[in-house]
């Protein structure tokens, strides 16, 4: 079902070839992998399992990592309507509603499909921010689910996890069994730590690529879906504010996260992170939102003349 959420050719656009690229490593690196420890039922195997794992649980993952759980109307009734009104204005299914007990502000949406799809903020995040600063960042989130880009993140941030866990797993062996292992035995080692490091390094760049995009596709279609970008833009300046100061250690657990955020898990002083980022910059953010608040006014002027 299409939602009323407007359509972003070009985030499809680039999540087909994010997926395709990513494609195309995923096979040379799972046929690097067989040549590497010549065992191809072993290889097939694990990746599958954890394909599917991310893929079907990837809502209940990242519920349990950011301590989410799932709300009824009854205990959060205004979270629920906002919801509901948004919804229903963009003719879409109602997302599972979860909130985790985490003071930093923010939000997040995950899930396979708009119809298994979860919607989770921060009791952080609903004691800052005031009613239409809420629904622009449910309407945020909500975009997300309609566009179907936290699905392809889910998928595409599956290869830099799996190389990233192999490149762990052979830098731990390596470590703790010196001593153990022949020369050819370490040489496979070092084999696997290489591809596995490359394809992670290549993965990490293409995610990050397209994860900076469809940030400013969903704050477009939340602004254009509400009417209210100037609501967005105060929740995004008043949420990077307080994020900023919440010390550097509370933030470590919400980075690994940082993909599917409202807005990034920062410090105040982020440094290079800032060239690696999964968002555009507050600025740029802010400039769109600034363009998108004038063609609304421009656009409502006539009608008001008239």
């Amino acid at each position: 079902m299409q939602s009323r959420f407007q359509s972003d050719r070009r985030l499809t656009v680039r999540m087909g070839v994010t997926l395709f690229l990513l494609g195309l490593l995923y096979v040379a690196f799972v046929a690097a992998l067989i040549v590497l420890l010549k065992s191809w039922v072993l290889v097939v195997v694990i990746a599958a399992a954890f394909l599917v794992a991310q893929y079907w649980f990837s809502d209940r993952i990242a519920l349990f990592a950011m301590h989410g759980r799932v709300v009824e109307r009854e205990e959060y009734p205004e979270l629920h309507a906002v919801i509901d009104r948004l919804c229903a204005m963009a003719d879409m299914p109602k997302p599972v509603v979860a909130v985790s007990s985490m003071d930093m502000p923010n939000a997040f949406a995950t899930g396979r499909n708009p119809d298994h799809a979860v919607v989770c903020v921060t009791t952080g995040l609903l004691r800052r921010l005031e009613p239409a600063e809420l629904e622009g960042v449910l309407a945020h989130e909500l975009s997300h689910v309609a566009h179907k880009d936290v699905a392809v993140i889910t998928i595409a941030s599956f290869l830099g996890v799996i190389a990233g866990l192999i490149v762990r797993f052979a830098f731990y062996s390596e470590l703790f069994g010196r001593g153990r292992k022949d020369q050819n035995t370490l040489a496979v080692f070092a084999a696997v730590m290489a591809v596995s490091a490359a394809v992670y390094a290549i993965s990490f760049l293409l995610i990050r690529a397209l994860s900076r995009y469809r940030e400013l596709a969903a704050d477009r279609a939340a602004a254009l879906l509400t009417g209210r970008p100037s609501a967005l833009a105060s929740a995004l300046t008043k949420v990077s504010g307080d994020i900023a100061r919440i010390p550097s250690e509370d933030l470590r657990t919400a980075q690994a996260f940082n993909a599917f955020y409202f807005t990034p898990a920062l410090g105040s002083e982020p440094g290079i992170s800032r060239l690696f980022s999964t968002h555009p910059s507050l600025e740029q953010r802010l400039d769109q939102l600034g363009r998108i608040s004038a063609e609304l006014g421009e656009a409502a002027a006539p009608g008001k003349a008239g």
